[in-house]
């Protein structure tokens, strides 16, 4: 699991990854927010929320549990109606909520969602978090590109080394071109084996 993190207005806001996918602290977006961990709850409370995070599960969740899904919808707008991120995971088979206890825990959603409820808590405050994030996006791209080209560079370069290196010591010279040939293609898979887990063919 890879933990990164961005600075939204100040407020620095961790992301986290489970099922490949990028999952935004709510408990860090509502820090700097009057009311704090409570806006959760106050958001998982309204109806348009639920929802959302219903018609959410059901496009992204095979086991979701519509049933008690449509007991809780049928609940919301109620006075006495208390809905935390850990009762929705329980009761539905949610995915898109995260609640993890503990030190570093707190309360995560897909970025989807996480988005949703930064409209909810500001729109401005939502524009930062986008921002960010695809800054975050971006930087991770490039990042991996880089990796990718030096992996490339190092590889041609290994591949030269290894092929002098045939040359001089492995080929006989009674040899003809053809059985050179089968040489350098024997030893070239071995080393594609060795720097990719797979021949050129």
């Amino acid at each position: 699991m890879k933990n990164r993190s961005i600075i939204v207005k100040g407020a620095a806001v961790g992301i986290t990854t489970r099922y490949e996918q990028d999952y935004i602290s709510l408990t860090d977006m509502v820090k700097s927010f009057e009311g704090g961990s409570a806006l959760i709850e106050q958001w998982l409370k309204n109806k348009d929320t639920l929802l959302f995070l219903g018609v959410w599960e059901q496009i992204n969740n095979p086991g979701f549990n519509s049933p008690e899904f449509e007991g809780i919808r049928n609940e919301a707008g109620r006075n006495s109606f208390y809905l935390s991120a850990k009762k929705w995971i329980d009761v539905t088979g949610a995915i898109g909520l995260h609640a993890k206890a503990g030190r570093y825990g707190g309360t995560y959603a897909h970025r989807d969602i996480a988005f949703e409820f930064g409209s909810w808590l500001s729109p401005e405050f939502k524009l930062y978090l986008i921002k960010e994030f695809q800054r975050l996006k971006d930087e991770e791209a490039r990042t991996t590109s880089l990796e990718w080209n030096f992996q490339r560079m190092l590889a041609k370069v290994n591949y030269r080394i290894h092929t002098d290196a045939i040359k001089e010591r492995l080929i006989p010279p009674q040899l003809n071109k053809v059985q050179i040939s089968i040489v350098y293609a024997n030893e070239a898979d071995l080393l594609n084996v060795a720097l990719f887990g797979m021949t050129a063919a």
